[in-house]
């Protein structure tokens, strides 16, 4: 888990000696970067997607095969266009996530009831191990965070009063 100090200024603008020289914007505006909810937020999917990484590289798995896997889970009998629009990327990318995940086992494809030409997507028993695996480690992550919150208005012990 990362280890992360924030300053008192994230949510101020820091003034020009303490900026980088990075745009001509003016110091607390709008467009002025807010550098530490920045770096929060690329420490967090890190650390949300790092877990899931470890199970999915055993497997020659990346993160493409962990996004195809949730949705197809999550959303069993859906067109290979519709996981192509919710993903947003290319046939190209998907047909060859995709042919990795059925090669292996962890999913399905069959033709549509009344359209033969649609492609319909279902995880198999193994897919929906692996994808659920994948969402404990996730989900253990998450409650860990929310264990850490303090409620609104209490201290932790040996928390200073200063702010």
């Amino acid at each position: 888990m990362a280890d992360i100090n924030m300053t008192t200024k994230t949510l101020t603008a820091a003034s020009p000696a303490e900026r980088a020289p990075t745009g001509t914007a003016p110091a607390g505006s709008a467009s002025e970067p807010v550098w530490d909810i920045i770096e929060l937020l690329f420490f967090a999917y890190r650390d949300f997607v790092g877990d899931p990484d470890e199970v999915l590289s055993k497997l020659g798995f990346g993160r493409a095969h962990h996004r195809v896997l949730h949705f197809v889970n999550r959303n069993p009998g859906m067109k290979v266009a519709d996981l192509l629009d919710i993903l947003n990327i290319t046939k190209q990318s998907l047909g060859r996530v995709l042919k990795q995940l059925v090669d292996q086992g962890h999913v399905v494809q069959k033709e549509g009831a009344l359209d033969r030409r649609q492609r319909l997507l279902y995880v198999t028993a193994k897919g929906e191990a692996l994808a659920l695996k994948l969402a404990a480690l996730q989900t253990a992550r998450i409650n860990r965070a929310f264990a850490a919150l303090v409620p609104t208005g209490t201290r932790r012990r040996g928390a200073s009063s200063s702010p």
